[in-house]
């Protein structure tokens, strides 16, 4: 691999997210729309037909496959290809894409993750994954093993997470597209019903519907478009082994995260995240798996997590703010959008239109997404020029 062969030669000049919750009266196409019409404007792309080469977009649940986005962007002469990789399946589409674009192939193209799951009628994984993944019977009875490991061998509690909890709920109060607008507190979330412990109801990100998507191009091109365009500096995806069929598995860390970490921290040059990343939406479908990103993704030393949940190290207004939107907690996790949508709060960050929720000074940006494959996680490092 050649580290820094795509390292600031692909740029966003556009992107657009539908609002993400129970969209019973929107279906997939509704919401690829939204979203997709919101980045033409925003890249001020007036004739998609002519300017959009080619579509990536990325589903987990899709009804009719690439034909739900060629139909509703009525995108039908050009390549329009899907990736399926679980909760990384947003990244990696954004990934393809950015490859198209770093080869020459394509001057311009457009990626949409999007994903309708509440249609299913089933609030867990998807009804065509046999035994889910061979992991135990839900996510949270799979995800709460690593916590029980994570608090007998560092001293950890269900209050460090509830604090994750807490600041991601106060953090989906600002973004306006976001499902759950509802202050917290600790004490909601440790008297909340328990889902599978030491996981309580606020512990756990809900199913929602949502679309996101992106205009990409060259750098050369980017200023034809406008002038506050924003680089991907690096973009990675990692599979690691089966926990239970790995020996080496300790409980305490998601090792495709370190894999994914370690790939695009060397396209982009970054030695120092701490240091070097100001802002950072990471996945977090529970509280203990944004507690673990911290650590995987080097933010901070192993085992060192709750001193800086209690000092406030990742809060909006912390050294290092993480889940700036709210994350998965308020947005909930449409599959297929999730990662896309954390490059759109990324891109409105570096760009300083965040409104309320806005980092200062931010100009690194970092998205990352962890599950299923049984472990698959995808990494995307943009920044400003």
């Amino acid at each position: 691999m050649k580290p820094d062969a795509i390292r600031d030669k692909v740029a966003i000049v556009g992107m657009g997210c539908s609002k993400f919750g129970e969209n019973w009266d929107k279906d997939p196409q509704d919401m690829i729309v939204e979203a997709a019409f919101e980045a033409y404007a925003d890249a001020k792309i007036e004739d998609p037909q002519r300017q959009i080469e080619a579509v990536f977009c990325g589903a987990q649940y899709p009804s009719k496959g690439t034909a739900e986005v060629a139909d509703a962007l009525k995108l039908y002469d050009r390549p329009v290809s899907m990736v399926v990789n679980y909760c990384a399946t947003g990244t990696d589409a954004f990934r393809y894409g950015v490859f198209a674009v770093a080869s020459g192939m394509y001057d311009t193209v457009l990626v949409v993750g999007f994903d309708k799951p509440k249609d299913r009628g089933v609030s867990g994984p998807s009804v065509a994954v046999t035994g889910v993944r061979g992991l135990p019977a839900t996510p949270a009875g799979w995800f709460s093993l690593c916590a029980a490991q994570y608090f007998q061998t560092y001293g950890a509690g269900r209050e460090d997470l509830a604090r994750i909890a807490v600041k991601n709920h106060h953090n989906g109060t600002l973004a306006p597209k976001s499902m759950l607008k509802r202050e917290i507190t600790v004490e909601d979330a440790l008297g909340a019903r328990m889902i599978s412990w030491p996981f309580g109801l606020y512990d756990c990100a809900a199913q929602s519907d949502g679309a996101a998507a992106a205009i990409i191009t060259s750098r050369e091109l980017a200023k034809s478009y406008r002038d506050d365009f924003v680089l991907v500096r690096g973009i990675g995806i990692a599979l690691s082994p089966n926990p239970q069929e790995d020996p080496a598995f300790d409980f305490l860390r998601w090792r495709a995260s370190e894999m994914a970490a370690k790939q695009v921290y060397a396209q982009a040059g970054i030695t120092n995240p701490r240091k070097e990343i100001d802002v950072a939406q990471v996945h977090d479908c529970f509280t203990l798996t944004e507690l673990l990103a911290y650590e995987d993704l080097g933010f901070c030393e192993k085992g060192s997590a709750k001193e800086h949940i209690q000092s406030g190290t990742f809060a909006l207004d912390g050294e290092l703010p993480v889940n700036t939107d709210g994350g998965l907690k308020t947005f909930g996790h449409p599959t297929g959008a999730t990662g896309v949508r954390m490059i759109y709060e990324n891109y409105k960050q570096l760009q300083g239109k965040a409104e309320k929720r806005q980092v200062k000074n931010a100009t690194v940006g970092l998205s990352h997404n962890i599950g299923g494959a049984p472990q698959a996680c995808g990494i995307c490092i943009v920044a400003m020029p």
